[in-house]
């Protein structure tokens, strides 16, 4: 009779602990990701599939140890405020940021909440961080300070076009890092003994003003920097620049995506693959002050020959093999 009981009093025991773990396990807290971004949901597609890819491959499976909230503002820039208040208010465990633009929102939106910084060209000059080794605060992440690159983008377009001699830079002063376009390109325009001049975006209505002084100054080249107003109005660009038969060069790869010549740019897939590392790290514990940020590694040359053709524009079989995407 006593075996009985005790062999009783051990599966109820036993029956509890099981009971009370799987309680424990339904009410575990899922830790919750939010992704905020200027650009539309279908350009950022394949970045959100890199994301996801080094989550997995790091244990993570969406819809079980890990939820993934998306808000896109479709390139209007006047929209991320609100998107980045849903997600404080969702009190998602840490918030992703694709560029310039979505971090700032997200800084006046939390304190509190880590933040990983995708790809910001200058997060110290703009007040995000302390410094890339001690970024202090709640922000962390990547950077492409001192890769702004406008000056490799003038290099490859004299390659491609040798008698290049005057070439217009159109600039977004919406971009809080605009003015490090200057710094890169100033210096490589007079090695290459090119005139450049700078055109300059601050609403909507200034594009087409700009096209026009661009036209008038007879330009042989276009090369342009990043921005919200670029993002938003890119086609605008791209169609300007194939109706005037101006080799372009752009600072993004869905410009050329879009229609546009040529991109050179830090890769925003090998940027987004390590901001999920990021990620990975401070769901584990680490804090953002003590995490410093990295920079770029790999950068992408891509070209887009229909619209070298639509141009009449040769690209030379030794610019062309360096490219590390062709399209057709």
């Amino acid at each position: 009779m006593k075996k009985n009981i005790f062999g009783f009093a051990i599966g109820a025991m036993l029956l509890a602990l099981s009971v009370l773990a799987e309680a424990q396990q339904a009410t575990k807290k899922i830790p919750r990701v939010g992704i905020l971004s200027l650009n539309p949901a279908s350009v950022q597609k394949d970045r959100v599939e890199a994301f996801r890819e080094v989550l997995r491959k790091l244990g993570y499976v969406e819809g079980q140890n890990i939820n993934i909230e998306y808000r896109c503002a479709d390139s209007k820039s006047e929209r991320l405020p609100e998107l980045a208040a849903e997600l404080v208010a969702l009190k998602v465990d840490v918030i992703v940021t694709t560029g310039n633009s979505a971090t700032a929102p997200a800084k006046d939106a939390t304190k509190a909440i880590p933040i990983v910084m995708m790809n910001d060209t200058d997060p110290v000059g703009q007040g995000h961080i302390d410094s890339l080794a001690r970024p202090g605060g709640n922000i962390t992440g990547l950077s492409s300070v001192g890769f702004d690159l406008a000056d490799k983008r003038l290099e490859l377009l004299k390659e491609i076009v040798p008698k290049l001699s005057r070439v217009a830079v159109l600039r977004d002063l919406t971009n809080q890092a605009a003015e490090l376009a200057g710094r890169e390109i100033d210096p490589t325009a007079r090695a290459l003994k090119l005139q450049v001049q700078w055109f300059d975006l601050a609403k909507v209505e200034d594009f087409d003003g700009q096209f026009r002084a661009i036209t008038k100054w007879r330009a042989g080249g276009l090369v342009t920097g990043g921005g919200p107003l670029m993002a938003r109005y890119r086609k605008r660009v791209i169609e300007f620049a194939a109706k005037n038969k101006l080799p372009a060069i752009y600072n993004r790869e869905e410009f050329v995506e879009d229609g546009g010549l040529l991109s050179y740019s830090a890769s925003i897939i090998d940027l987004t693959r390590r901001s999920a590392m990021y990620v990975d790290k401070i769901l584990k514990g680490a804090k953002p002050a003590d995490l410093p940020v990295e920079q770029p590694i790999k950068f992408d040359f891509i070209i887009n020959l229909k619209a070298a053709k639509q141009i009449g524009l040769t690209i030379p079989p030794n610019v062309l093999v360096r490219a590390d995407k062709v399209i057709r």
